[in-house]
C-alpha cells in the first residue's frame, strides 16, 4: 500500500488539535552546519504521538477501547492518545522498557502490564488480549496509519523551512523512517542504527523475514526484531542508505547534546547525530545535513 504525501497533510490536519509543532534549531557547535528537528519535545517525549492519535482518529475502536504493546515510547503516546479521546488502553510493555517510560504510562492512566522478556514478548502478550477481548491493536510501527501520522513530522519540518541535501533519521520498527520516506521521496535519507539493534539493515542484506537479536543501550527504542514491511518495501524502493553506529557513539552524542545545547534525549533521540559524531556517516564537503532528535524518555544519565 502507498501512503501518498496527500494522505499526511490530511494527518497533518487531523492531529493538529492534539500534537505540537515541535522546534527546529540550526547549529554549527558540532564541527559542521546541521539542522536539528527537536521531535523529542513532542506530547510524551516521542514524535509516537503523531502516529498514535492518526491511527485512533482514523479507526472504529470496539467498547473494549484499545491495545497496543510497546518499547515503552509508543504505549505512552497510544495510552495519552486514549485517553485524551476517551478511550481505554491496555499496553503491554518488556520489563526493560525503563523507569521514565513506564512512569509516562502510568501517568495516563491507562491499564499497565509489564511483561517478562523484550519486545517480542509483549507484543504476544498485547495480540493474546486483543484476541480475547476485541480491542483495538494499534500496531507501533507497521500500519498505514502509523506511518502516515509520522510523515506529518516531515511534512511540518518542509514547512519551517528544511533545506538539507540529507535527513539522518533512526530506526527501530521502521515507523518513522517509512513515514519519512512516504513524504520525501526523491530526496536522501539515511537510517542509523546500532549494531545491535539493526533490523533494517539486516533486511536489506538478507531479506524482510530476517530477525535479529536485540540488546544493548538502544533496545528499548528501537529494538524490533524484525523492520515492518511497509517500511522495508519503501526502503527497497527508495534504496535506502543505512549505518551502523556503536552504543558507545551513542552515549558520546547524547551527553553532547546536552552539554552542547541542553537537550536531554534517550540513547536513541542521539542515535542519528551519532552517525555524524562518530564518523560513521560521512558527508560530502558541502552537503547539507539534517538531524532529527525523535525520542526524550531516557534513564538517568551521568553528565
Amino acid at each position: 500500500m502507498s501512503i501518498t504525501r496527500s494522505d499526511i497533510s490530511a494527518a497533518r490536519t487531523r492531529i493538529a488539535p492534539y500534537v505540537h509543532q515541535t522546534p527546529i534549531m540550526a547549529s554549527a557547535e558540532f564541527g559542521r552546519p546541521l539542522q536539528f528537528k527537536f521531535e523529542h519535545t513532542q506530547v510524551t517525549g516521542s514524535f509516537k504521538a503523531r502516529g498514535a492519535f492518526n491511527s485512533l482518529l482514523t479507526a472504529d475502536v470496539p467498547p473494549a477501547g484499545i491495545v497496543a504493546a510497546s518499547g515503552g515510547n509508543h504505549g505512552a503516546a497510544v495510552a495519552h492518545a486514549a485517553r485524551t479521546l476517551g478511550y481505554d488502553a491496555h499496553i503491554f510493555v518488556p520489563e526493560f522498557a525503563g523507569p521514565a517510560k513506564i512512569d509516562v504510562i502510568r501517568q495516563t492512566g491507562a491499564t499497565l502490564h509489564i511483561v517478562d522478556g523484550a519486545y517480542a514478548e509483549a507484543a504476544a502478550a498485547a495480540h493474546a488480549h486483543q484476541a480475547e477481548t476485541g480491542a483495538l491493536d494499534i500496531h507501533p510501527y507497521d500500519a498505514p496509519a502509523t506511518l502516515t501520522g509520522q510523515g506529518t513530522c516531515f511534512a511540518e519540518w518542509d514547512d519551517q523551512g528544511l533545506d538539507a541535501d540529507t535527513i539522518l533519521i533512526a530506526i527501530g520498527g521502521g515507523g518513522l523512517i517509512g513515514g519519512a520516506m512516504s513524504w520525501c521521496e526523491g530526496r536522501k535519507i539515511v537510517g542509523v542504527e546500532t549494531h545491535t539493534t539493526n533490523a533494517m539493515h539486516a533486511a536489506l542484506a538478507h531479506g524482510p523475514d530476517t530477525d535479529v537479536d536485540v540488546s544493548g543501550l538502544c533496545a528499548n527504542a528501537l529494538g524490533a526484531r524484525r523492520i515492518g514491511r511497509l517500511s522495508y518495501d519503501l526502503a527497497k524502493k527508495n534504496d535506502l542508505q543505512t549505518v551502523l553506529v556503536s552504543d558507545d557513539a551513542v552515549a558520546d552524542a547524547q551527553k553532547r547534546l546536552w552539554q552542547t545545547l541542553r537537550q536531554l534525549v534517550e540513547p536513541s533521540g542521539a542515535a542519528a547525530l551519532a552517525a555524524v559524531l562518530s564518523g560513521t556517516y560521512v558527508p560530502e564537503k558541502n552537503e547539507k545535513l539534517a538531524v532529527l532528535l525523535c525520542g526524550a524518555n531516557p534513564a538517568p544519565i551521568p553528565i
